[in-house]
């Protein structure tokens, strides 16, 4: 992820707004609607009953036991049923840097480790030169880490580049102003393991921008889907490489974007994840 993930797109995130929940018709309509009569308690009979199904069915389903493990080839690479399924497992307890570490050596640490060096590499924290060089010594194998850092290094110091998402050769967002860059994953697959290397795709979404009065480039979403090449080095996952695609992306819906105040107060008051496959 690096320059190329953030920032290809210094435009184009969407804004995060506010969702309406319709209560039961039994208490009227919310949003000022007559209550409708006539076959209110046969349609609400039907609705319980249609509940209720769907309970027996998913406690059928979650109940079914472990038989179809046991047919299973052992090919944890192959997608199944229930590829988008939690695994269950912790997320890791130890960090490095502040960025999680200690990762299990199977197919499911692989991916975890992905999902968490996307957060890191996506973070507003790249855009400062100290905790960059911290971040890129973390994620990346040592033997690729002094190359990449020389490389960021270049990309990052453009004061073009930094101009033109609103920042200043330092990567200080402007007075009254809060830089915002978050990677949000979505998913992860393993497309490829062994016990000392992985390869993995993370999907996520990403949020980049100002967010305060007057910002020329407010706060909004893109989707990516990058897919990490990693080394077990050190005791531990570490990235070789990666690859930066578009999307999926869904389809927007019509909620209204937050005010500049909101969304600064989301970004300051809502922290990360540590992620688990």
């Amino acid at each position: 992820m690096s320059l190329g993930d953030e920032r290809e797109s210094s435009g184009g995130y969407g804004g995060t707004g506010q969702t309406r929940t319709r209560l039961p018709e039994s208490g009227g309509d919310v949003y000022g609607g007559a209550r409708r009569g006539g076959r209110t308690s046969s349609r609400s009979l039907v609705t319980v009953v249609g509940v209720v199904v769907l309970l027996i069915a998913a406690i059928a389903f979650a109940n079914r036991g472990g038989d179809d493990s046991a047919s299973d080839t052992g090919d944890e690479n192959q997608p199944t049923s229930s590829t988008t399924a939690a695994s269950g497992a912790r997320p890791v307890a130890g960090k490095a840097g502040g960025i999680p570490a200690g990762f299990a050596r199977d197919a499911q640490g692989a991916q975890s480790a992905a999902a968490n060096y996307s957060v890191a590499l996506g973070s507003a924290e790249m855009f400062n030169t100290a905790r960059r060089h911290e971040i890129v010594d973390m994620v990346y194998a040592p033997d690729i880490a002094a190359r990449r850092q020389a490389e960021l290094d270049n990309a990052y110091s453009s004061e073009g580049f930094l101009s033109n998402i609103g920042l200043d050769k330092d990567g200080a967002a402007p007075a009254g102003q809060t830089f915002v860059s978050r990677v949000i994953p979505v998913g992860t697959k393993a497309t490829s393991f062994s016990s000392s290397a992985a390869t993995v795709e993370v999907w996520y979404t990403s949020l980049f921008g100002l967010s305060g009065d007057g910002s020329t480039n407010p706060v909004s979403e893109s989707w990516y889907t990058t897919t990490y090449q990693l080394t077990w080095v050190d005791n531990d996952w570490k990235v070789t490489d990666f690859q930066q695609k578009d999307g999926p992306v869904p389809v927007g819906r019509d909620q209204r974007a937050s005010t500049a105040d909101d969304m600064t107060k989301a970004v300051e008051e809502y922290g990360g994840f540590t992620y688990a496959r």
